[in-house]
């Protein structure tokens, strides 16, 4: 991939991304915001070793949703098993405004890989072969991962 073909997708793609990640992150803009910048820098640096011919934005979701799992593990691994208890609704108080509260309280309880699914399939309209191939599973692990997610999304905003 040529540096204009990367700059391209990125003025196509840059605000959706954001807003993919924001989804990922379940309202958490700086979060979203750090993990974007990383996934745009990571994007660049390696776009002249993009050979695959397909959807370059299917490569650029697939590094972002990289760097959102190396971020949370990261994260995790850092936390003492008390903050993860004790942990208080404070990712929301900067977007307490925001109309999808509801929701991203939601997929903040369903397992990344089912967020994942969901988000892909119904906020950029992936099919199941490129969100398999977008994270690396099975066909059926993604149908499987979007039944779950669906089902749980479900009965957690029922409840609300």
């Amino acid at each position: 991939m040529t540096r204009e073909q990367f700059i391209e997708i990125i003025k196509t793609e840059q605000e959706a991304l954001r807003r993919f990640l924001l989804a990922l992150c379940c309202g958490n803009r700086d979060e979203a915001d750090d993990i974007a910048q990383d996934a745009l820098v990571k994007a660049y640096l390696s776009c002249s070793k993009y050979k695959e011919c397909g959807k370059g934005t299917a490569w650029l979701y697939r590094i972002a949703y990289n760097m959102f799992i190396d971020t949370n593990r990261c994260r995790r691994a850092m936390q003492p098993l008390d903050a993860l208890e004790k942990r208080e609704d404070s990712s929301f108080a900067a977007d307490r405004e925001f109309r999808y509260q509801a929701l991203y309280i939601a997929l903040e309880q369903l397992p990344p890989k089912e967020r994942t699914a969901i988000l892909l399939f119904y906020l950029k309209g992936y099919s199941i072969r490129e969100i398999a191939d977008i994270v690396n599973v099975t066909e059926d692990a993604v149908k499987k991962q979007l039944s779950r997610g669906r089902d749980k999304l479900k009965t957690l905003l029922k409840n609300e």
